[in-house]
């Protein structure tokens, strides 16, 4: 397949970056293009501009700081998934990055991208929600932080304006007896998720459960948090009775539509499935056994 027509600009810098965004209100972004350029072959998106970032220095690093995991906008995929520091620390993290397509996707693939591409069968949105991240957003004006809760607004929609471009990831750095995984279901390897789960938790001392997210994949318009699952989890002991009863708030509370992959039934007893096997080893790696 061959695109539809259109401009192409790679500025060097973020102002510069800026500037053909504010003049060109139809353009669109490229970090990685993994998402985008697929799309465009099949003529389901026909920007006017392509504003390629790859020429901007500065933008690939992932640094832990001020209580935050920073990822910038064109740190790609296998540079989380080579790093020592998101195996160690943000298993959850790790887990999906090698979850998403395959090792030549993930040269180029962006987290950043990922996120302001707002599929909602894509991997990391999920996550995001489970870390309770916020992505830094740069437009003229200069930069804001939006809540990742904040952030999707629906089907390949986020609450970036058309000028703004989303520069930074931001993780809040897990507290100890952490644990966090991603549970997908794929047709083949690489495929988008027929279902996805991610858990992030944090157990006190006594063992109970401080701090919880949950975010399900492909199962609504965007990317879902189990609230109610999170409800049932928080301050409690996670015996297998709250782990199984998080996993039924997950499989009601879940929208998924039938498709080839499977059946509305299907698809929300595989998320109740898969909430409480990564519930599990979200709590197995907390205690240190993960």
């Amino acid at each position: 397949m061959i695109p539809a027509q259109f401009q192409y600009a790679a500025p060097a810098s973020i102002p510069d970056a800026l500037a053909l965004l504010q003049s060109n209100p139809d353009a669109k972004i490229l970090s990685g293009g993994q998402s985008l350029i697929p799309l465009m072959k099949f003529r389901l998106a026909q920007p006017a501009m392509i504003v390629d970032l790859n020429n901007i220095g500065g933008l690939d690093y992932l640094r832990d700081e001020g209580g935050w995991l920073k990822i910038g906008a064109l740190t790609r995929e296998s540079q989380l998934e080579d790093s020592a520091l998101v195996r160690e620390k943000y298993p959850l993290l790790y887990d999906t990055t090698l979850s998403v397509a395959d090792p030549i996707v993930r040269n180029r693939a962006t987290l950043a991208g990922n996120l302001a591409h707002a599929d909602p069968a894509n991997d990391h949105p999920a996550t995001m929600l489970a870390y309770r991240a916020q992505v830094v957003a740069t437009g003229a004006k200069g930069n804001r932080t939006i809540p990742i809760d904040d952030f999707f607004q629906g089907l390949f929609a986020t609450s970036l304006a058309s000028d703004e471009i989303l520069t930074e990831v931001q993780i809040p750095a897990p507290k100890p007896r952490s644990g966090g995984a991603y549970m997908k279901m794929e047709r083949k390897v690489g495929d988008f998720a027929t279902a996805g789960v991610a858990v992030q938790l944090t157990l006190d001392a006594a063992g109970k459960v401080e701090y919880i997210g949950i975010g399900m994949t492909n199962v609504g318009l965007q990317a879902l948090r189990a609230k109610r699952s999170e409800d049932a989890l928080l301050g409690e002991l996670p015996t297998a009775h709250f782990i199984e009863r998080a996993g039924l708030f997950a499989q009601q509370d879940c929208d998924p539509n039938a498709d080839l992959r499977g059946s509305v039934e299907y698809k929300r007893n595989l998320v109740r499935v898969l909430t409480m096997r990564a519930l599990e080893k979200a709590v197995a790696r907390a205690k240190g056994n993960g």
